[in-house]
């Protein structure tokens, strides 16, 4: 942490998993030990984490993780009012939407502009998790994407995106109003991570990159090449990429090469030294830089030359030598007596003086204060109302089975046809309005769409993500939360309830036993049903083979083991199904305070819809092999 202050690098902590009730305690310790280091800024995935900074320690700055999927500038305007000071943007945005953001945020805007580039929107990812247990919420992604999923006419590798470089127009964003700039660098060698830096900042400053960087830039890693395919808008085929094995033997030879570039220290903080020499008077000199000051005074006094005096010219020779520390010398300033001289290893002594006490001015940033959080009171759950109390999500209206008396809400796509929505509203049926995870670019005719739904008489919309959650409140709607909200435990279902929402869908990668141990007052319900969404991705897999009708046909990817995932295009986006839907009719009889079950219906037909109703409410016993319990036993990592 010090080295870092001294040189003027801020240093920021991910502290962007979603943590479980049982660790908030070591995340608030986490917070502590932050505070107590200067760190500059904590990025925050979990709303319960941003909660409970808030609460611990309201001086420490919060930045929004590119988990939290904000996507708009209401989402933006919501981080404002939780307390963030910036937000790490999605990927996948343009970059005509990256300014139009930019332009209007209240908070500082961050993008990534080089490195990995996932398949999946950012925190809503579930593939590593449902097949293997290891949650990408929770940092412990096994990249199953980048194994075989082939669409028809495909490469083999349909969910394996190139790496994402945007050094070419880092000038334009620069112009445009990002705050900063993000280089995926984990799990990477110092070669790369010298050589993309390097390259980011010679695009900053000169407005391109050394040819030869380049070069080598792709050569010690890159997948089949770089994209900016979502910043261009130029989505489809020629953003996909595997790294073969040209790729890696490609790397060898530049290793050595790049590793000149962080061999030495190169010396990017300017200082101003001011140099005094009086008689009688001890020598003193200050350095100042980045609005500290280190000042120091030698022992000895200057003594009348007996030949050669001191000049400013070699003082200035002197006090430029800054060899071996992170500073250069961009002024010198001297106010020298007439005919005076000391020994320039005095000068040279306290240069080395003055720049050490710079140093501890740099290095020792002032720690911020901790409160320990009130002990958590929020007892365990109590349901409000009859359970099970079934909730129904369809794909379209023309799912519904003919008689859907027995569900307590129905949610229908925003983009029903309002005169359909009035229809089953007038028949007495529940219905709400589901907002979709993707909403990049369309934010306007969003909230126009959920002014049409209110006028045809909607109350409640169904919001998976923070700007979402703000066009439904002040669309005058009814909040319900969503599964992509990602809510894991009580302080993430409290900061729900402070943003208006009135009862929400917790994340599907908690157990049953974690889920029914939350405790406060939000009404939750639970995914029982369904062949959930394990990807939310802006360019469809699909478009990398020959399955792709320009979003009017849903298709299929296939794994390495013959295993066909499902693949729903629609408001723009793509999702890819889980293979086989989460059945939990048999095991209503372990699901404690919970309020609503939720069951997911994407590709059913309206016979199937009211079987699996009938199936839940008689609690039929599981259909052979042809069902998952999800995570709602074995959980996540």
């Amino acid at each position: 942490m010090y080295d870092c202050h001294e040189r003027n690098v801020k240093v920021y902590l991910t502290l962007n998993t979603l943590v479980r009730d049982q660790e908030l305690r070591d995340a608030e310790h986490m917070i502590a030990l932050s505070c107590v280091c200067g760190v500059d800024a904590l990025i925050t995935q979990d709303l319960g984490i941003a909660r409970l900074v808030r609460e611990c320690a309201p001086a420490m700055p919060l930045h929004a993780s590119t988990q939290m999927s904000v996507q708009t500038l209401a989402g933006l305007y919501e981080l404002h009012d939780l307390g963030f000071s910036r937000a790490v943007l999605p990927r996948e945005l343009s970059f005509a939407e990256i300014r139009e953001l930019a332009a209007r945020s209240p908070i500082e805007l961050e993008i990534f502009v080089h490195g990995a580039l996932c398949m999946c929107v950012s925190g809503q990812c579930y593939l590593s998790a449902m097949l293997g247990s290891r949650s990408g919420s929770r940092g412990l992604c096994a990249q199953p994407c980048r194994l075989p999923f082939s669409a028809p006419g495909g490469t083999g590798h349909d969910l394996s995106l190139k790496d994402l470089s945007l050094i070419e127009h880092i000038r334009e964003l620069n112009e445009a109003g990002v705050f900063s700039f993000k280089i995926e660098g984990r799990m990477k060698r110092p070669e790369y991570v010298a050589a993309a830096v390097t390259a980011c900042r010679q695009a900053l400053d000169k407005g391109e990159t050394d040819e030869a960087l380049s070069r080598q830039l792709q050569a010690v890693f890159s997948r089949s090449g770089f994209t900016d395919g979502y910043f261009t808008g130029k989505r489809g085929r020629a953003m996909f990429g595997i790294r073969g094995k040209e790729d890696v033997t490609a790397a060898a030879p530049v290793l050595k090469e790049l590793s000149h570039l962080y061999e030495k220290e190169k010396p990017l903080i300017g200082v101003s030294f001011a140099f005094t020499m009086k008689p009688g008077i001890p020598l003193t000199l200050t350095a100042e830089a980045c609005g500290k000051i280190g000042t120091a005074q030698s022992d000895r006094l200057p003594e009348p030359a007996l030949t050669h005096p001191l000049t400013e010219e070699s003082i200035v020779r002197q006090l430029s030598k800054c060899g071996g520390t992170p500073y250069y010398a961009e002024t010198v300033r001297c106010d020298l007596a007439p005919g005076m001289s000391v020994p320039l290893s005095a000068i040279n002594a306290l240069r080395r003086k003055a720049l050490a006490e710079l140093s501890r001015q740099l290095g020792g940033q002032a720690e911020k204060c901790f409160q320990p959080a009130a002990p958590q009171t929020a007892s365990v759950h109590r349901t409000q109302g009859h359970f099970p109390a079934f909730y129904a999500r369809f794909s379209e209206a023309a799912q519904l089975p003919a008689d859907y008396s027995a569900f307590s809400c129905i949610y229908l796509p925003l983009h029903t046809p309002a005169e359909t929505l009035k229809r089953l509203l007038s028949a007495g049926a529940p219905i709400a309005v589901e907002i979709p995870r993707g909403l990049f670019g369309r934010e306007a005719a969003v909230c126009q769409q959920l002014n049409t739904a209110r006028q045809a008489g909607i109350t409640a919309a169904l919001a998976h993500t923070l700007g979402a959650v703000r066009m439904a409140r002040e669309a005058g709607l009814i909040v319900h939360g969503g599964f992509g909200l990602n809510l894991f435990n009580t302080w993430s279902l409290e900061q729900a309830a402070f943003l208006g929402i009135r009862q929400a869908t917790l994340s599907f990668e908690l157990t049953l036993a974690q889920a029914c141990a939350l405790g406060g007052e939000l009404p939750r319900g639970l995914v029982a049903y369904g062949s959930v969404p394990l990807m939310l991705t802006r360019n469809c897999p699909l478009a990398n083979g020959t399955a792709c009708t320009s979003c009017k046909k849903d298709g299929f990817l296939t794994d390495r083991k013959g295993i066909a995932f499902p693949v729903s295009c629609t408001d723009g986006c793509s999702e890819l199904l889980n293979s086989r839907p989460i059945y939990l009719a048999d095991r209503l009889s372990e699901i404690r305070n919970i309020d609503f079950l939720l069951l997911y219906f994407t590709r059913e037909t309206p016979s199937e819809c009211a079987e699996i109703l009938k199936q839940y409410q008689s609690g039929a016993a599981a259909p052979a092999e042809t069902f998952t319990r999800g995570l709602s036993y074995r959980g996540v990592e």
